[in-house]
């Protein structure tokens, strides 16, 4: 609900926290590969005004996100510093991932589209 979210993020509030995020590779039920990261976000202190304000601009939808944030959107205004990757905090840790498939020749080198 908004109130849940609206008390996590006071929770948060002017505090660090971590997101964690796997990725795996398998194959016919056999892992290949897998990868972990860990990212620390520092939320900015904020008024309970400016958090109201965040809430009716985020909308219903927040709710979905397990940190009633969408890093990619209005929820940016949230933070203070981010160290990290961005893509793993988003919830796929994206490049890991592109390399591991690149190193297994596939990618965009293999893809039909190849432009010249």
């Amino acid at each position: 609900t908004l109130a849940a979210a609206r008390q996590q993020l006071l929770d948060l509030r002017g505090q660090i926290h971590e997101l964690c995020s796997s990725v795996v590779v398998a194959r016919g039920g056999t892992r290949l590969w897998n990868h972990n990261e860990r990212e620390r976000l520092t939320m900015r202190p904020f008024t309970e005004s400016f958090l109201d304000a965040y809430l009716a601009r985020a909308g219903e939808g927040i709710t979905a996100s397990v940190g009633a944030y969408h890093l990619e959107g209005v929820g940016a205004h949230l933070f203070s510093r981010i160290d990290g990757d961005y893509f793993t905090i988003l919830g796929l840790p994206l490049l890991p991932l592109l390399s591991f498939l690149s190193g297994h020749g596939i990618g965009l080198e293999t893809s039909p589209e190849k432009s010249p």
